[in-house]
């Protein structure tokens, strides 16, 4: 008997059904107009563009020029790439613009999608960002996308890191701009540590179309931007604690894998505590539990976490003697992504590379409030409904599943579990043995750089050519994704499997021409295009009828999305394929989430060695077990947004009081109300309301105004005379201070007073934003505590934060207000005095350079004057003499030697 909601859903269809049926009388709109806009020249196209601009601009509303629009898009589009987008493709770009996600098969064209929604919201002319998960896909799409919108008439631009500042203006002030989600962030952080207007890069948040949405903001969203400066080095102090950690036992420490946790035993507090006092890191008489010992306790647990949750190939790999940590979910590396609270420190000890110092931070946003702060959002993905639920809840994002635009062919297989590891092993070659001999093309999918690289040893034994596609071959990923699809390739891919680059079965027939042009250039380019086309289609065909490609999985992943993404790399474009998972009981998510009771079932079912269990129920556990993990990763998610919201609102208050400070022409009237703020508390600290005048302490308000305001005023006589109250005391203290700050103002001229005013504000907020940041942090990391004692420490942070963020700016006050009173226009005579004391400087640097010898029989060529080495030639490596592996580059890319020309 169906049950309820079936009998509903055949009737009223689900609710995607009904968004999907909602768009089709404007799909129907835009197709009519077809015929009209194919009529129009490529200078009717951008006559359109701009007569649509007007109509937006003029307050007419989007929806309402919708139609027009993407169909002006569809034919820019037809005659620039050639592709005419099919109907899923105009919905894809309607549910995009109404801030939807709209997930999309992979190979259904999410990059020609996306111009849609990016043409009609530029038409306002406040901007478009489309964002991508990284540089080369931001520059691949910005370069092949901006032929539609230079046909429309609309500018592209694309940012990227290490971008000259001018090339960064111009590309923010495109009407589109493609950008990375990191550098979108970083720039934002930038942009809010500048002290002038002009130099800020982003010009508003209007509108963003966030590709790959799931991994920018779900299994990114954790990840704060940061912009830091270096603190104290302490090298010494993670290498002796490193040295320590091997010596504990089992018994010392507990490991909980499932909420990746490690703490010491009280066996283990007791041990640290006799192995620190023997080097000297803790004093006698002073145990691990005294407040003193909270450093020595943070270290010591960082060097845990390093030795005991962070595995070498499969969190991080060491490459040039640094640590490069490794994204779980793509598989890439993520150079430059650093640890904080020293935990990247202690791997680094761990690993016997050199220990930077740890950094202090500047500024932070997480990517999920940075992305809120767009006016619209919209998001594409292959793999989205099963987060469905913290889109709609974090950033109020609905989810959309448009329809392929032919049917899937794909053969989606049971899960196979086997009972150990070497089973599951030995069935795997089996499995693609059977399917190489045949000629079918397999993606393996593995979860870690350690498992591909041993399953690719088990390969080579086998005797079976393959490619391995991991963080090591970041490099060659496109080229090894172009193979993946041809006659009997075999590629074992990390969790990436090539997003942003289709598998095409038969290969890649763009890059193999590409490759043709490049080894034979004298040859006419047309005749090798029409050569390898007709081969790459008997390829294609070949490979269709061996089955497409088959993507093998070798474990499942804790989201149910990462698994998604890797069966959706087969059956693209109604393409055949097929899909299928082995498993084994030794697996992390199999061991860690209740194998216990699948080991008994298996053993009363008497398994013989190498069977596999494969039934749909098998499935529906494994189901229900990820989804549990990715309520859990929700929750702690959530929990994080809420704490971080705390701050975000703080945020937003500096930010907004930096712009309107940089904005206004005249700040003498907020630094003024600072002032007579400063007075107000001094004068209720000193002289206390509804007190008499031989209680108050008029010396010490003398001293405070002397150090505050830079007045030395006979505030003792004023409190001996008569009539003299709280109230008469500070309105003279308020003209006095008037008075010499418009002194002040006279000596240094208006014009120059008013910007010493802005800089000192701007600097003086950017000091305390800084120690405000690092004070969050520490009462975020010890107000976890307070549930001890019943108490919610979400209300205690935010009680907390709201105090600190009060005494901040009441220092700031104070602040301001000292710097000011302290300033003084310069004399001639220390104008000169200065001037002198730079020449006598340079002329010692100079003198310095001239006279260094260069020691030892490997020292370089003697440096001239100028700095350079006789002979030297910066585009001849062999004039370099011995660069300094930390040195810049001499060939003047701006990179250190070690990254680029002493790369080993």
């Amino acid at each position: 008997m169906l049950g309820f909601g079936k009998i509903a859903r055949s009737v009223f269809g689900t609710p995607n059904d009904r968004k999907i049926k909602a768009t089709r009388p404007l799909v129907e709109q835009i197709n009519a107009l077809e015929t009209e806009f194919e009529a129009l020249s490529d200078e009717g196209l951008k006559d359109k563009t701009k007569a649509l601009a007007d109509r937006a601009k003029g307050g007419e509303s989007l929806d309402a020029i919708l139609p027009e629009a993407f169909a002006n898009c569809r034919e820019a589009a037809k005659r620039a790439l050639g592709l005419r987008a099919f109907d899923v493709q105009l919905m894809g770009g309607i549910f995009l613009h109404q801030g939807n996600i709209a997930e999309m098969k992979t190979g259904e064209g999410k990059t020609l999608v996306a111009t849609f929604p990016a043409y009609l919201n530029a038409l306002t002319g406040k901007g478009v960002h489309i964002v991508t998960v990284n540089d080369y896909l931001a520059k691949r799409d910005a370069e092949w996308m901006s032929k539609v919108y230079g046909a429309l008439g609309l500018t592209t631009g694309v940012v990227y890191p290490w971008q000259s500042e001018q090339e960064k203006h111009d590309a923010y002030n495109c009407d589109i701009t493609y950008a990375t989600n990191n550098e979108l962030g970083f720039d934002y952080l930038r942009d809010n540590m500048k002290s002038e207007l002009k130099d800020m890069f982003q010009r508003g948040h209007n509108f963003a179309i966030v590709d790959e949405v799931d991994s920018i903001l779900i299994d990114e969203a954790r990840t704060p931007l940061i912009i830091s400066g270096p603190a104290e080095d302490r090298s010494d102090l993670y290498q002796t604690i490193d040295k320590l950690i091997p010596h504990l036992q089992e018994d010392h420490y507990t490991l909980d894998e499932k909420t990746r946790n490690v703490t010491f035993t009280d066996d283990g507090n007791e041990f640290l505590e006799a192995q620190l006092r023997a080097h000297d890191l803790l004093p006698e008489g002073q145990s691990l539990y005294d407040p003193e010992s909270t450093t020595v306790v943070h270290h010591v647990n960082q060097g845990l976490r390093a030795h005991k949750l962070f595995l070498k190939d499969k969190d991080y790999i060491v490459r040039d003697n640094e640590v490069v940590l490794i994204d779980e979910f793509t598989g890439r590396m993520m150079a430059g992504r650093r640890l904080s609270d020293g935990l990247h420190q202690a791997i680094e000890a761990k690993e016997g590379c050199e220990i930077k110092p740890e950094n202090v931070t500047l500024a932070s946003v997480t990517f999920q409030n940075y992305f809120r702060l767009y006016d619209k959002l919209g998001g594409m993905t292959g793999t989205a409904a099963t987060e469905a639920e913290e889109f709609q809840e974090i950033y109020g994002l609905g989810v959309v599943e448009v329809p392929t635009n032919k049917p899937i062919e794909r053969i989606d297989d049971d899960d196979k579990v086997f009972r150990t590891n070497d089973e599951k092993y030995k069935a795997i070659i089996d499995e693609i043995q059977k399917a190489h001999d045949k000629g079918q093309p397999v993606l393996v999918g593995t979860t870690s750089i350690e498992k591909s690289e041993m399953l690719s040893q088990a390969l080579t034994q086998a005797k079976l050519p393959h490619n391995v596609l991991n963080a090591r071959q970041h490099e060659q990923e496109a080229q090894i994704v172009a193979d993946a699809g041809k006659l009997g390739a075999v590629t074992i891919a990390t969790n990436m499997a090539g997003r942003g680059t289709d598998i095409k079965l038969g290969g890649n027939v763009d890059f193999q021409i590409m490759e043709a042009i490049a080894a034979a250039p004298d040859s006419d380019p047309e005749e090798i295009r029409k050569r390898i086309e007709a081969e790459h289609a008997a390829d294609e065909e070949a490979v269709k009828k061996a089955g497409g490609l088959y993507v093998l999985a070798t474990e499942r992943h804790e989201s149910r999305r990462i698994d998604n993404q890797l069966r959706g790399r087969s059956g693209r474009q109604g393409d055949p394929g097929r899909s299928s998972f082995f498993l084994s009981l030794d697996d992390d998510l199999m061991r860690i989430f209740g194998s216990e009771r699948l080991d008994k079932v298996l053993n009363t079912l008497g398994m013989k060695e190498g069977e596999a269990i494969e039934h749909p129920w098998v499935n529906k556990s494994l189901e229900r077990a990820q989804a549990k993990v990715e309520g859990r990763n929700f929750d702690i998610r959530k929990q994080l947004l809420k704490f971080d919201d705390v701050m975000n609102d703080q945020r937003k208050v500096i930010f907004s009081q930096r712009r309107e400070i940089m904005e206004a022409e005249d700040l003498s009237e907020i630094v003024q109300d600072m002032r007579h703020e400063v007075i107000d508390e001094l004068v209720d600290q000193y002289l206390p309301p509804k007190s008499y005048a031989d209680q108050w302490d008029a010396e010490g308000l003398q001293g405070a105004v002397i150090k505050y305001l830079g007045l030395d005023l006979p505030i003792r006589d004023w409190a001996e005379e008569e009539g003299v109250d709280q109230e008469v005391v500070r309105e003279r203290l308020e003209d006095e201070s008037d008075k010499y700050m418009a002194q002040k103002a006279s000596a240094f001229g208006p014009e120059t007073m008013r910007n010493i005013e802005k800089q000192i504000l701007l600097q003086t907020i950017d000091a305390k934003w800084r120690e405000h940041l690092l004070t969050l942090e520490h009462l975020r990391s010890v107000v976890a505590f307070r549930g001890y004692a019943q108490r919610d420490p979400l209300n205690e942070y935010k009680n907390e934060a709201f105090q600190l963020f009060e005494s901040m700016l009441e220092s700031l006050r104070e602040d301001v207000s000292e710097k000011l009173s302290q300033i003084r226009p310069m004399t001639e005579e220390e104008q000169a005095a200065l001037m002198r004391q730079i020449q006598e400087q340079q002329a010692a640097q100079k003198k310095l350079t001239e006279q260094a010898q260069p020691v030892g029989e490997n020292a370089p060529p003697q440096q001239t004057a100028e700095g350079a080495a006789p002979g030297f030639d910066e585009s001849k490596p062999e004039t370099w003499a011995n660069t300094g592996r930390n040195e810049l580059c001499p060939c003047g890319s701006g990179k250190k030697f070690k990254h680029c020309h002493g790369r080993v």
